[in-house]
């Protein structure tokens, strides 16, 4: 079993940066394909951005990809989202999961991760 604990989150302007980590507690963090979801009021929760277990694939949303990086460390046991050119539009509570699908893979799917955290708000004005 994994416990999630997230941070980073704030408020920022447009244009600004935030890095949001995930602190991983309980055994099978480098066994975990880690992913970032967020969810805005009144919208679904959607994905973001994923690794896999050895961090050799990431996915990201087709909105954050080249102004998002996600990143993890094993030995920490941590997972990070770093990111940067903040949009009003990202703003939400960003939740970090955790998942065993098959080596390798990184679900885009939020029923693929069996472990959450309790989430982090980031707000961007403009």
């Amino acid at each position: 079993q994994v416990q999630l604990v997230e941070s980073g989150g704030g408020s920022v302007q447009a244009g600004g940066s935030l890095r949001l980590s995930c602190a991983a507690s309980g055994r099978g963090f480098s066994r975990s394909a880690m992913g970032w979801f967020r969810q805005a009021p009144g919208k679904e929760r959607e994905f973001v951005a994923g690794i896999s277990r050895n961090g050799g694939r990431t996915n990201y949303a087709d909105s954050v990809t080249g102004r998002f990086t996600i990143s993890r460390d094993n030995a920490k046991n941590t997972a990070h989202l770093e990111m940067n050119s903040l949009k009003p539009e990202d703003t939400a509570v960003y939740y970090c999961a955790a998942g065993t699908p098959p080596l390798g893979l990184v679900p885009l799917d939020p029923n693929e991760y069996a472990y959450w955290g309790q989430g982090t708000q980031v707000t961007v004005s403009s």
